[in-house]
This record gives C-alpha cells, sequence and structure tokens, in this order.
C-alpha cells in the first residue's frame, strides 16, 4: 500500500494516515468479524483490503469480513481499557467512514482520507497525480497467506475498476 500511494504522489502524512487505518480495520475485522463465506463464529478464513485514490484527491480504505455479531460503532474506553479505540482512531483521522453491507454476508467498513494536506497539517501539500489507483490484499487469518493486487497504473491491470479489486485475487 505504501509504495503504490508513494509511487502516485500522495503525501507521506496521509500514506502514514491510510496505514494506521487499514491496521485498524484489519485488525478490527479480524477481532470482530466472520470469515469471507462462511456463516460460522469467529475463526481462520479471509478478508478482504482494498484502497483507491481517486481522481478528485479521495483516498479510500476499507475492508471487508463476513460481519459479526454487531454493528461497528466507536466506543468509550476507560483510560486503562486495553482495546476500543480504534473507531475513534479512524474517526479523528478519517475525513468520513462508515459501515456498508454488501453481498449477502459480506460488510465493508471504509474511510475516506483527503490525499491533500493543508500545509503546516504534517503534510507537504502535495497530492495524487491525478489518475486513478486502486489496490487491493486478501489476507487468510490463521495462515500465513497473503496476496496482494494493485492496478491503475501499473503494469497488466489497465483499464479495471475498483470493483475488479475486490474479485478474490486468490
Amino acid at each position: 500500500m505504501r509504495e503504490q500511494l508513494r509511487g502516485n504522489g500522495v503525501s507521506d502524512a496521509v500514506v502514514d494516515d491510510a496505514v494506521l487505518i487499514l491496521s485498524e480495520l484489519l485488525s478490527n475485522a479480524c477481532r470482530h468479524g466472520r470469515p469471507l463465506g462462511r456463516h460460522n463464529d469467529v475463526g481462520d478464513g479471509d478478508i478482504r483490503a482494498a484502497w483507491r485514490v481517486d481522481t478528485g484527491g479521495g483516498l479510500t480504505v476499507e475492508v471487508t469480513d463476513g460481519g459479526g455479531p454487531t454493528r461497528p460503532v466507536p466506543a468509550t474506553p476507560s483510560v486503562t481499557a486495553r482495546g476500543g479505540r480504534g473507531l475513534n482512531i479512524i474517526g479523528a483521522l478519517a475525513q468520513e467512514w462508515g459501515v456498508r453491507d454488501d453481498a449477502p454476508g459480506e460488510v465493508t467498513v471504509w474511510a475516506l482520507v483527503s490525499s491533500k494536506k493543508p500545509s503546516g497539517i504534517g503534510g507537504s501539500g502535495s497530492d495524487a497525480s491525478g489518475s486513478a489507483t486502486n489496490g487491493s490484499s486478501r489476507i487468510g487469518r490463521g495462515t500465513n497467506r497473503a496476496a496482494a493486487n494493485g492496478h491503475g497504473g501499473l503494469t497488466g491491470f489497465e483499464g479495471l475498476d475498483f470493483s475488479d479489486v475486490l474479485d478474490d485475487v486468490g
């Protein structure tokens, strides 16, 4: 993700925010979500991660899993709590975020981060190159398997749109 975003002119500050958001979303999916394609309890299985930079400068990061027993909502943890801050962190870094029900048995949590940071707020003021950039990863929980796939500016992936990123890559 870092390489793809930096290679397309996204500022380091925005890349850092996006990587942290992706980390929080993946952690939540592994901890609270069911594997994709299964309707059993939390356990081994796949989750899907994707990101894209649109031509207007918006960077969207999203993670899809098989849903969980509750909807993702920000918590109010105590000062000494070991967890419960992930969605609050995402809310602080993202312009907006939300939850979307996709295909039956799939839930996606997404966050929109501007690929432009105003000068003086940890960024250089640089933005996306103007071309769409997409990336995706399908992660097997409980395994060492991880496949990454990006397109939009990468050889061999010309002409694909964001929905193609969400197809099973592996």
